[in-house]
């Protein structure tokens, strides 16, 4: 109760509610436009939580992912158009009420309904991670090597496309880590005698890079045909809440799918889409009659109330893995890992002794937001939806401006500047070649720890590499690592087969 009691302090300040609520409405405005992402937003508000005090800055980060990941529904109903993947499986029943003029009433249900999903799913997070914590503190230096080696594998193998892609893209975040001053001997590495270098490439100014500047070139070669721009006309639209005995007809749902969320959110790699689209399959095959499931696709309200209650539950669910072990489920939550490490916070099982005060304020802190989330869309959602008739050209002006301004504002340095335009160059290079992104963030986060524990490690061994092996717990982790590269290999082969099939019918079908 004592730490509750600080929390209550901590959190209840003029500053983390400002801080909240600015996170919240940036979340949502970002979450709303469709090609910006709340990772983007994250990435952005990072730099200015440099300055702050760590729950304050903490605060800014946590409710802008809570917004960002409730306002990609609002494109998703109002245009058809998904604000965030996580909002992709909404789009279809949610613009189908729009164009029959049930907008409102969309809106309402999914907005009540991210929020339960988000709240019930605070509950589980705060009862898994005190177990999982509790679990975790036996871990010495190799079981924690083989823990982030088995996230980090589990991020790379659940990329897009195939492991070796992830990988790839894995390994050079690893790489541009040791880039700067070896923290165990002092040494220098690969700064190629600049002294602007020694201090490493700056984890902020990558991420910034590699999230806002590729989708600023891919704005500034777009161009919008008068279809696409009518678009955005979306008119004056509002929020009508659901009645209870709507909520009370689909209240077994809503549990299942926070269930399924909260499930799927603790999985490194997988995150809100597959929660979503998978809660839609399951509410769809879960309708008896055969007449309900056929009004999947042209505007079930159980096609709103699905995906949304589960891509919220995620929030949840993607905290426990970040707090009680330090291992990121998506992009998102890689950003967040950076910022809880900034301000002096290392997730992990000690967290919870070290910094339990602090624990509790995330906790007070995801209520807060989802309670400000709902007050925001409830009451100035006519307001917000104006941003989408913005053009997206005048929006990547206002987002380049900030991406520069952060960049120099970290270090008052140019070469971050520099540094962060090759990095949007690399995500923009990796994006055309269809090689992910998310496991060069991974990477850099988790690349001095990597380090630091196999170093650990073998200084304790004597430099004998059995030690990695020599714990039941090292031992799961390593064969859930086998697994892994396995399930992926196999998936390629399999789909290597389907494709060779695929050709041979063809060329049979013209012969």
């Amino acid at each position: 109760m004592e730490n509750l009691g600080i929390a209550l302090n901590l959190v209840g300040t003029f500053e983390v509610m400002i801080a909240i609520s600015i996170g919240a409405f940036a979340g949502i405005v970002f979450g709303a436009i469709p090609g910006l992402t709340y990772s983007m937003a994250l990435a952005l508000m990072l730099p200015f939580t440099f300055t702050m005090e760590p729950v304050t800055g903490i605060s800014l980060l946590l409710a802008t992912y809570i917004g960002g990941m409730t306002g990609g529904s609002i494109s998703a109903i109002l245009i058809g158009i998904p604000g965030t993947p996580s909002a992709a499986a909404t789009a279809a029943d949610g613009y189908a009420m729009t164009k029959r003029g049930d907008a409102s009433i969309a809106l309402g249900t999914a907005v009540i309904v991210s929020t339960i999903g988000g709240l019930i799913s605070l509950i589980i997070m705060i009862l898994l991670v005190d177990f999982i914590s509790k679990f975790a503190i036996k871990f010495g230096p190799a079981e924690i090597f083989m823990l982030v080696v088995f996230g980090f594998s589990t991020i790379c193998g659940l990329s897009e496309r195939t492991l070796f892609r992830g990988l790839v893209a894995g390994v050079l975040g690893l790489m541009l880590m040791t880039i700067g001053t070896d923290e165990i001997e002092g040494i220098s590495r690969f700064t190629f005698g600049s002294t602007q270098m020694l201090q490493g490439v700056n984890l902020l100014v990558a991420m910034i890079g590699l999230f806002a500047v590729p989708h600023i070139l891919e704005v500034f070669n777009m161009r919008l045909n008068k279809e696409d721009a009518e678009n955005y006309d979306i008119g004056t639209v509002k929020t009508k809440l659901p009645s209870f005995s709507l909520l009370k007809k689909y209240f077994n749902l809503i549990l299942r799918c926070v269930g399924l969320g909260t499930s799927i959110g603790a999985i490194p790699g997988s995150g809100g889409p597959i929660a979503a689209f998978l809660a839609y399959s399951h509410a769809k095959n879960s309708e008896k009659s055969q007449e309900e499931k056929d009004k999947y696709g042209k505007g079930s309200i159980g096609g709103v109330v699905a995906p949304e209650t589960a891509n919220n539950a995620v929030t949840g669910g993607a905290m426990v893995p970040l707090l009680s072990l330090g291992i990121p489920g998506d992009p998102a939550t890689a950003i967040i890992l950076g910022g809880l490490l900034i301000h002096g916070l290392s997730p992990g099982p000690m967290l919870f002794i070290e910094n339990a005060p602090q624990v509790y304020s995330i906790y007070l802190v995801i209520l807060v937001a989802y309670i400000i989330v709902f007050i925001f869309q409830v009451n100035f959602i006519k307001h917000i939806v104006k941003i989408l008739k913005v053009k997206p050209h005048h929006l990547g002006v206002g987002i380049l401006v900030m991406v520069v301004v952060g960049s120099y504002a970290i270090r008052n340095s140019f070469l971050d500047v520099n540094v962060m335009i090759l990095m949007g160059l690399i995500g923009y290079f990796f994006n055309r070649i269809q090689l992910p992104v998310t496991p060069i963030v991974l990477g850099m986060v988790l690349g001095k720890t990597i380090e630091t524990e196999y170093r650990t490690a073998m200084s304790l061994s004597a430099g004998d590499p059995t030690i990695f092996f020599s714990s039941i717990v090292s031992l799961l982790f390593f064969g859930l690592i086998i697994l892994t590269i396995f399930l992926q290999v196999r998936k390629r082969v399999i789909e290597v087969k389907k494709q060779k099939q695929l050709k041979e019918q063809l060329q049979t079908w013209k012969l």
